[in-house]
């Protein structure tokens, strides 16, 4: 599947700023492939389809999460999280993408998971980065980014588990739980 078909494909699942902030992941984490030497392909896939889920009713997703054996604490934090492991899911299912490198970094994109791969620490920070977000530490995550992929990981974690403190929202234990691999000297798995 070459870009452009992958692009229509996602495009029909989206609104036009969710696809627009898309393409900004895609250009993203092609980008970061070359910086940090991993495959551009599958970087571009997985960021195409990263937010394939995104729009699904959340009793879909819910459902898909129970029939689908999916870690059932999803259900108990923000309804955010599930469109990352229901899109894996979706994409394999629906687009007939097996790559499991890639449907891995659709799955964590939003929560992160200790032991990472490279290409899933590449979606996640790109979803982070791309050029369309606008808040409060996105440009220090840029800068980290530029230079150490594990040092913007961490920043964006710390960024997203503070902001969810200030809101008195639950944080993900596997959010927690990635932070403190990362802290701890945990190492890329391929």
């Amino acid at each position: 599947m070459n870009r452009t078909e992958a692009l229509e494909i996602v495009k029909k699942q989206l609104t036009e700023r969710r696809y627009i902030h898309t393409v900004g992941v895609m250009e993203t984490a092609i980008e970061l492939a070359k910086r940090f030497e991993a495959d551009e392909k599958k970087a571009e896939l997985a960021a195409i389809f990263h937010d394939y889920a995104k729009f699904r009713p959340k009793e879909e997703m819910k459902q898909i999460i129970i029939d689908q054996n999916m870690n059932p604490s999803l259900l108990e934090y923000n309804t955010e999280l599930w469109h990352a492991p229901v899109g894996a899911f979706l994409v394999r299912n629906e687009v007939g993408i097996t790559d499991k490198e890639v449907l891995d970094a659709i799955a964590y994109h939003t929560s992160g998971r200790p032991g990472m791969t490279l290409l899933e620490k590449i979606v996640y920070v790109a979803d982070y980065i791309e050029p369309g977000r606008r808040f409060l530490g996105v440009d220090e995550v840029r800068e980290l980014a530029k230079t150490d992929l594990n040092a913007a990981l961490i920043q964006s974690l710390k960024n997203t588990i503070s902001f969810l403190m200030t809101k008195h929202q639950a944080v993900y234990p596997d959010t927690m739980m990635t932070y403190n691999d990362l802290i701890l000297g945990g190492q890329t798995h391929d």
